[in-house]
């Protein structure tokens, strides 16, 4: 299936020092995929800062709480990662404050699609958890929706073609100007995610060299 090209890889920047993880809708720091970064970055960076907050349902309190996680994070070397809602927040983020981000199927318009899933649902890491998501939580998407980012080329998206709840084609059409590894298949959790580690490391200046190194790393 082909995708549209990618720009050339930006000049290298330096290492990333502080990292932030915003994980998905009903999801948690308990992420598959927050908790092999972490594994590895403690394994391989242990110099980076981490940082993975639990983000409430509420867009708005979501947004604060990720303020307050980078506030006096050097601009230069801080990165966010988000996955799917988190890619949402991480695109706001990094168009305010120009930091390097990783989109993991990221929500392109979550006050579209999450206005069809208002009431309770149980948190993914732990069924005995509710989250209810307020019908007045689609305003307060639309509020934080952000326009073209003014620096594309510090974004990489990372989109799935089996993405079997958001379309890989709306992401990649949100994003131009940004590197683009479209992944043949997977599924919307990028279930496949180690595989794709190296990629997302490159991005951040923290390459581990190939593939089983970092999986070793984990």
């Amino acid at each position: 299936m082909d995708a549209p090209a990618s720009p050339p890889a930006p000049p290298a920047l330096l290492p990333v020092t502080h990292l932030l993880y915003l994980h998905g809708f009903r999801s948690s720091p308990r992420s598959f995929k927050a908790q092999r970064l972490a594994a590895h970055l403690a394994a391989r960076h242990p110099q980076v800062h981490w940082a993975c907050p639990q983000l409430p349902a509420s867009p708005a309190a979501a947004w604060a709480r990720i303020e307050t996680a980078v506030a006096g994070w050097p601009e230069a070397t801080a990165a966010v990662v988000g996955s799917s809602l988190g890619g949402f927040y991480a695109t706001r983020l990094a168009a305010q404050r120009g930091l390097r981000a990783v989109l993991i199927n990221p929500a392109v318009d979550p006050a579209r699609d999450l206005a069809r899933h208002i009431g309770e649902h149980p948190a993914w890491h732990d069924p005995a958890e509710r989250i209810f998501f307020r019908p007045e939580y689609v305003d307060e998407l639309r509020q934080l929706a952000t326009g073209a980012l003014p620096h594309p080329e510090r974004v990489l998206l990372i989109a799935a073609t089996g993405d079997e709840v958001l379309d890989w084609r709306e992401m990649v059409a949100r994003y131009p100007g940004s590197r683009h590894h479209i992944v043949p298949g997977s599924d919307h959790a990028l279930s496949d995610f180690d595989a794709h580690l190296p990629v997302l490391l490159a991005h951040l200046g923290l390459a581990c060299g190939d593939l089983a190194k970092c999986r070793q790393a984990g």
